[in-house]
């Protein structure tokens, strides 16, 4: 699995947890609810994985994982693809009745190699699976470290602000705590 697989799946996470925010922030900037006295951060969630040494050691599992299925993937892809050429070449010199059980044959190899492919790489497929499920003690402890962070820095309100998805579309660099919180994860609470 690539980095871009783990980047899709952290991507999925930041537009859940930005959906969140637009409600949050339109809380706060709603009239009376005294939003003068909110403090709000920012982290950039993308920076956070990129310099955390957990994310990386997640990201060599998964490829781990993935290169098996990977592998299995392309030598069907590759099977299918040899004897669908070598029909072709066959074909002219095949009676009708050999042509359609080729045909069949054909028709059930590309049917399980899209089975494979799907049951192995599908949104609900077995990686999508397993990598969430080698993810989810990473955002927790990535959650709990923003929490921490806020809390001890008095912060109301903290939002993600990557460069895929612009919801904050301008932050005091003063209130950005991508950094406090990538400290607080190598430091280990």
């Amino acid at each position: 699995m690539s980095s871009c697989h783990l980047s899709h799946l952290l991507e999925d996470t930041v537009k859940s947890m930005h959906r969140i925010s637009i409600v949050a922030l339109a809380l706060i900037m709603a009239p009376g609810l005294y939003a003068q006295t909110q403090k709000i951060g920012f982290v950039n969630s993308n920076k956070i994985f990129q310099e955390l040494p957990a994310a990386q050691e997640v990201q060599r599992r998964i490829d781990a994982f993935t290169k098996p299925l990977q592998d299995s993937l392309e030598m069907l892809q590759s099977n299918l693809q040899q004897n669908y050429e070598d029909y072709q070449r066959k074909e002219a010199l095949m009676n009708e009745a050999t042509k359609r059980a080729e045909q069949q044959r054909l028709l059930e190899m590309e049917r399980r190699f899209n089975e494979f492919r799907i049951q192995k790489f599908g949104s609900d497929g077995v990686v999508a699976r397993e990598t969430e499920r080698m993810l989810e003690p990473l955002r927790d402890d990535i959650r709990q470290a923003i929490a921490s962070v806020a809390k001890e820095e008095k912060y109301s309100f903290v939002f993600d602000k990557t460069d895929q998805i612009q919801i904050l579309l301008y932050g005091d660099p003063a209130h950005e705590l991508t950094f406090k919180v990538i400290d607080r994860l190598k430091r280990g609470r």
